[in-house]
């Protein structure tokens, strides 16, 4: 057997070092990425670089910093539109409506003029929005230029923020790792800003736009300068709502002592004019003035129901049009202020499916305004599947995430000639996982609208069918002395069939049991509360059951 010399040990010592030195450098090189340097602005947004995450790059013209409208829906409105009729962009925050025409320097925000220095422009077909213009007033974002490192900087003003000193001459890195290159340099005793820390590194953003690494050990001073910015829900529980319906021809009900289980009444104050262009009319008067009184001197948050009656025109006239909805929302901000509500509960139904959109665009429109004078905005839909023109024409999804809460009125599972429950336990779950599931509805936002009422069907032997509606405190009184009840577990309701008069009578019986089964769903599913359709039509003990359930006093 050859023997190996000492040249051949030489060999394979020093292809074993440069294997050894190639593997290092492959495990550290994606530490070295260099950042590409082609002119393009950086941009920073709230300590995360999103520049390689542009859909368009930033342009820079007359120190007007200009982002394009698909990198603002990505990145601060998911809902901003181009509005074709005006010829102008319109972009919502939580607090702020405004709109940008094409090419002019006079803006709206929430229907407020404004100047501003340069305005919303079209180049290479691409819509831009001046955002070192209008990034604090509709975004409450802070924006500045550092042009030592050709970046922008937009840090959101209602988000933390905690700084901290460094202790020495710092190198910043590229990644969380020694080997890594040095992206920027900080002085002893310079305040950085503080991102996340992570086995034994922070992340931070440097004075000169740069998003990188530090041991945390070098740190020190760590104060926190702004929280997160939270907003205090109006109801801190569960909300419990009672519809308090009176027509447009009437007037608000003489209330005097407490609800129990209650901590919100809607009444039947405002309608849609009939093609109104926007007009509402209101019915309050000094009887609805008693009302709120009565209202808020027992603790009850006032959100007045706002109904368009089933008016299809009218509702499409306003939907359709930025101004008719702006001058509806003046409208309405108006009566909020006036009568001090404390927010709205908007019940627009019968709409056209083709205006499922733009009814979507008026609640992200109307929302913003309540938000700004701290009122809630809640929404009454359907269930998720049915008609057009009743079911369809709502976006769940969109409502839900504008709106603070989002009303499901479970109930009328049948009607007309279909025999069936109002609203059986069964169909409210089922619909239920629909609004979470499927139509992605936030459950902390989700209300259910519950049933004071029952329908007593009426079967011909000719195979017709008619039914009334019957409150519920009045459905047992109704029933033969004779008749039994029977209980129904998909249904969780009392069921009572009998024939009188050549006629078959079949009854799905709402009561306290029937509606503690529904309001069991509320906590299964952590939901935002239940509401009641109509006060003046439940059993008098309905109120107990509610206050348990819901731990509402």
């Amino acid at each position: 057997m050859k023997k190996r010399g000492p040249k051949n040990i030489y060999k394979l010592i020093v292809t074993i070092i440069a294997l050894l030195l190639i593997s290092f450098i492959l495990s550290v090189a994606p530490n070295y990425i260099k950042e590409e340097k082609n002119g393009q602005v950086n941009f920073i947004i709230n300590n995360n670089d999103v520049t390689k995450s542009l859909k368009k790059p930033l342009i820079m013209e007359d120190n007007v910093i200009y982002v394009a409208k698909e990198d603002i829906e990505n990145f601060f409105d998911g809902e901003i539109i181009y509005d074709s009729k005006y010829n102008q962009i319109i972009t919502t925050s939580d607090t702020k409506v405004a709109t940008l025409p094409i090419g002019e320097k006079t803006i709206g925000i929430n229907s407020s003029k404004v100047t501003v220095y340069a305005g919303a422009i079209n180049k290479d077909e691409t819509y831009y929005l001046p955002f070192s213009e209008i990034s604090k007033s509709v975004y409450n974002v802070e924006t500045k230029y550092i042009p030592k490192t050709n970046t922008v900087v937009a840090t959101s003003l209602d988000r933390k923020l905690v700084y901290a000193t460094s202790t020495k001459n710092n190198n910043v890195k590229f990644k969380a790792s020694i080997f890594s290159k040095t992206i920027d340099k900080i002085k002893k005793g310079e305040n950085i800003t503080v991102v996340k820390e992570s086995q034994g590194w922070t992340t931070i953003a440097t004075e000169n736009g740069k998003i990188g690494y530090v041991k945390t050990k070098t740190l020190v001073n760590k104060k926190t300068i702004r929280e997160d910015l939270e907003m205090e829900k109006q109801i801190p529980g569960k909300v419990s709502m009672i519809w308090d319906y009176f027509s447009e021809y009437g007037s608000a009900p003489n209330r005097t002592g407490k609800i129990q289980g209650v901590n919100v009444v809607s009444p039947t104050f405002i309608t849609l004019t009939r093609l109104g262009k926007g007009a509402v009319e209101k019915n309050i008067g000094n009887a609805g003035i008693a009302y709120i009184k009565w209202a808020h001197d027992n603790g009850y948050k006032v959100w007045p129901s706002i109904s368009n009656n089933s008016l299809k025109d009218t509702t499409s006239e306003i939907v359709n049009d930025y101004k008719l909805r702006e001058k509806f929302i003046n409208n309405i901000l108006d009566i909020v202020v006036e009568y001090n509500f404390d927010g709205i509960n908007l019940d627009f139904e019968n709409i056209y499916m083709k205006d499922k959109d733009a009814y979507s665009q008026l609640i992200i429109e109307l929302a913003p305004r309540l938000k700004e004078l701290g009122k809630v905005l809640s929404v009454d839909v359907t269930a998720p599947d049915g008609d057009e023109d009743w079911s369809l024409c709502f976006n769940r999804n969109i409502i839900a995430k504008a709106a603070d809460y989002i009303v499901f009125m479970a109930y009328d599972q049948n009607s007309g000639e279909k025999v069936g429950t109002v609203a059986g336990y069964d169909w409210v779950e089922a619909n239920i996982n629909k609004f979470l599931n499927r139509e992605e509805v936030d459950k902390s936002k989700l209300i259910i609208g519950i049933p004071f009422y029952t329908k007593f069907w009426k079967e011909s032997s000719n195979g017709s069918v008619t039914s009334d509606a019957i409150d519920m405190k009045d459905t047992y009184s109704k029933l033969p002395s004779d008749v039994s009840v029977k209980w129904l577990d998909a249904e969780k309701q009392n069921y009572a069939e009998y024939n009188k008069n050549g006629l078959t009578y079949k009854v799905w019986i709402e009561d306290t049991k029937s509606i503690t089964e529904k309001l069991s769903l509320i906590n299964k599913y952590n939901l935002a509360g239940a509401a009641y359709w109509e006060k003046d039509r439940e059993n008098e003990e309905i109120w107990n059951v509610i206050s348990e359930s819901l731990g509402i006093k």
